[in-house]
């Protein structure tokens, strides 16, 4: 009695039911421009929250209704936000409104891409579909591949990591132990996020794994090769891979566009993460008596380091986008861009003692200007070559050592981790922004 029970339950207790597409549609073979105004305000919000679920802001999911509306004859208004959307479709004499929700958030770049296509298939036709090839067409944009596995997604985000940690001033062992510790700390999220556990659950635990395994490689190490013991604090190398790059930069464009809802949602959820990512790496090095020290200084000359962020900064980069699901290729793409602007703005501190805010701003604007040239030329997603290539600069050691200076009491130091982190957050976006100002007429103006 008491499984039969457990089990009716569980059922009636599930959050979110899947929408049956296809059985809403009466007829699949009438014209959509012909459809009637409930079917044809579904199709678009089945656009608009395929567009949702790839990570992309609410200005880039209300163009896209507005886009498929005015093909197929309708007006669209829309309110979104992290995971939902309330819209409201209308011709000259009826009125349809319908609240659609995601039962999660992430960041696919290639269906992302997919949707652009189909966006200007749509344009580039007139509409001239019916109802049921729309649908299948979104049907093959909904099963869009992976192109990384859980390990091959895990071994990216280990280059990634070790890249990031020599950018910061880590050495061979911080290297070696970022990539170890990262690549089973990311795997270790995938696997507990595509068995649909709760996102602070696994990044805890993914977290507390990569930290662990850091110190397990350093240990190793230091068996063998008798290392120091301040390499032990390149462990932040290591959790570098939750840092929320989606969330956080489209957080400050949809602000900018006055998509307030969207914005704060989208910056809520990247605070989650952060805070839970790093609380955990911050009990954890509080139980195992490490702290997060400077790295030892490498001794290479100006133009040593120089040629060799390049190919670091490529590495992050092209790391970082393949957990996006990127392409080989459009994470290849990334990957030159931020190895451009990446190492130009270290150059930009190192040589000119610019402030990281400052620099912060050069690099994305250089990141978006460049963006905007290859969008043109490739047609690959602005967002999907702009967030990749400036994600590496995200300040992720900043607001683990605020937090960790913080929990240990040492107030003023933790705020001035802080402060500096806040700084590089906001010039982020902002950098973004004014390339996409610059490069983009319809981004220009707010109607």
């Amino acid at each position: 009695m008491c499984a039969v029970i457990a089990e009716k339950m569980e059922f009636f207790g599930k959050n979110h039911v899947m929408i049956p597409w296809h059985d809403s549609v009466r007829d699949e073979s009438v014209p959509i421009k012909k459809a009637s105004i409930k079917d044809r305000a579904t199709l678009i919000g089945r656009a608009g929250m395929i567009e949702l679920s790839c990570g992309t802001g609410a200005w880039r999911v209300r163009d896209s209704m507005n886009i498929l509306g005015r093909v197929i004859g309708v007006a669209v208004t829309a309110d979104v936000g992290l995971t939902s959307i309330n819209f409201s479709v209308s011709d000259n004499d009826q009125f349809y409104s319908e609240s659609l929700t995601l039962t999660g958030t992430g960041v696919n770049t290639e269906k992302l891409m997919q949707m652009e296509n189909f966006m200007d298939e749509m344009v580039l036709h007139e509409g001239n579909y019916t109802l049921g090839e729309v649908h299948r067409m979104l049907d093959e944009i909904d099963k869009a591949p992976q192109h990384w596995g859980n390990v091959s997604a895990g071994l990216a985000s280990g280059l990634a990591c070790s890249s990031f940690t020599f950018l910061l001033g880590g050495g061979l062992t911080e290297m070696a132990g970022a990539f170890v510790g990262a690549a089973i700390g990311h795997y270790v999220r995938k696997k507990m996020l595509g068995k649909r556990l709760q996102l602070v659950l696994a990044i805890c635990t993914s977290v507390a794994a990569a930290c662990l395994s850091y110190e397990l490689v350093f240990l190793l190490l230091r068996f063998l090769f008798h290392v120091e013991t301040s390499h032990e604090a390149g462990y932040i190398g290591s959790m570098l891979f939750i840092i929320p790059g989606f969330p956080l930069i489209t957080s400050g464009l949809d602000m900018a566009k006055q998509d307030m809802r969207s914005g704060l949602e989208r910056l809520g959820h990247a605070l989650v993460i952060i805070v839970s990512g790093t609380m955990t790496g911050w009990l954890v090095a509080y139980f195992m008596h490490i702290q997060p020290g400077n790295f030892l200084p490498l001794g290479l000359s100006p133009l040593t380091l120089f040629l060799l962020r390049l190919p670091a900064s490529f590495c992050g980069v092209f790391g970082f986008s393949t957990m996006y699901n990127s392409s080989p290729k459009m994470s290849a793409t990334a990957g030159l861009i931020g190895m451009i602007s990446n190492t130009l703005r270290l150059e930009l501190i190192d040589l000119f003692g610019l402030p990281g805010a400052a620099a912060a701003f050069i690099d994305a604007l250089v990141s978006g200007l460049i963006a905007s040239k290859v969008h043109h030329k490739l047609g690959y997603p602005r967002i999907a070559l702009t967030v990749p290539s400036i994600v590496i600069m995200v300040p992720g050691m900043f607001m683990y050592k605020s937090v960790y200076y913080l929990g240990t009491g040492a107030l003023s130091v933790g705020m001035g981790w802080m402060t500096k982190a806040i700084l590089m957050v906001v010039c982020m976006p902002l950098g973004l922004l004014f390339a996409r100002v610059l490069t983009d007429r319809r981004w220009r103006y707010d109607n």
